[in-house]
């Protein structure tokens, strides 16, 4: 009698273990659905990652790199329910630290609604009103005719380009498609200042105080492969595009305020105007009913 006792007693408490091991799953977790317009796939090692901002602490959110259709972000149920505001950002390549980059590309807030409105003003800059214009010279030789191998960001002896100043984490950069391979012509915050840049210029000249580049000599340290120099700018499409700079991807973002196309002639009388490109990411972040 006694040990049909005990092994009941036994059954019972394993029972009851079962359930309790069954039922402790964790704190329940809610699906935040994120869609965009105008994001495209990060390709470089780059990573987009989602936060939530709950009692004013950024709370992260899985990575991805395919923005398309719907991206469903696992998060915290008490996390969502509490949070107030959604921010996207970019995630340089080789990030671990599970702090917000710079970069910040998107933000809304919830406002007490179950979706935030997402946009790229607040936390990048307002693109809907940019100019700007450029033309062919080579000022950092003394070479008199190759003035085909420099692009230069002026307007005479002035800024050539009308862009607003960006958040932290961004920066403007100028390319040249030379149809094999795109050269960065630098990175630069002012319109009227020094670029980054200028790795490629000519010697026995001076450096304008100003975006651009001379496409002259390729030192031997830059592992640049698919183009010759001097290397010439006509014919060539020019453009400006917003980076996120420490993202550490060599390639041109996919947010292009500015182009144009070189013609063949040079020099300051003969200015190329750039197109204008206002379109920028937006979206929307949606939490469960």
């Amino acid at each position: 009698m006694m040990t049909k006792k005990m092994m009941a007693i036994a059954t019972i408490a394993l029972g009851l273990l079962g359930v309790s091991c069954s039922s402790d799953d964790g704190p329940p977790v809610a699906n935040l659905a994120i869609e965009t317009i105008g994001l495209e796939n990060l390709t470089g090692g780059s990573t987009y990652q989602g936060w939530l901002i709950v009692d004013g602490q950024a709370v992260p959110t899985s990575r991805f790199t395919n923005p398309s259709g719907i991206v469903n972000l696992t998060v915290l149920a008490s996390d969502l329910e509490d949070a107030t505001e959604f921010v996207l950002t970019v995630e340089p390549v080789g990030d671990n630290d599970n702090v917000p980059s710079n970069a910040k590309i998107l933000t809304g807030a919830f406002n007490g609604s179950n979706s935030a409105t997402l946009n790229f003003a607040p936390v990048v800059a307002d693109l809907s009103n940019t100019a700007g214009q450029f033309f062919l010279a080579t000022p950092t030789d003394d070479v008199d005719g190759n003035d085909e191998f420099g692009v230069w960001f002026m307007d005479g002896t002035s800024a050539g380009l009308t862009l607003p100043a960006l958040a932290s984490g961004w920066k403007y950069e100028g390319w040249v498609d030379f149809g094999n391979v795109t050269v960065s012509t630098g990175t630069f915050s002012d319109v009227d200042a020094l670029d980054d840049a200028n790795f490629f210029r000519g010697s026995g000249g001076m450096v304008p105080n100003f975006p651009g580049e001379d496409f002259l000599i390729i030192p031997s340290q830059i592992p640049l492969t698919g183009i010759t120099f001097p290397a010439a700018v006509t014919s060539k499409r020019v453009f400006i595009t917003v980076e996120p700079f420490e993202d550490r991807d060599p390639a041109p973002f996919f947010i292009e305020p500015l182009s144009g196309t070189a013609g063949i002639t040079t020099g300051p009388a003969n200015p190329v105007s750039m197109i204008s490109d206002t379109g920028v990411p937006s979206g929307r972040a949606t939490r469960p009913n």
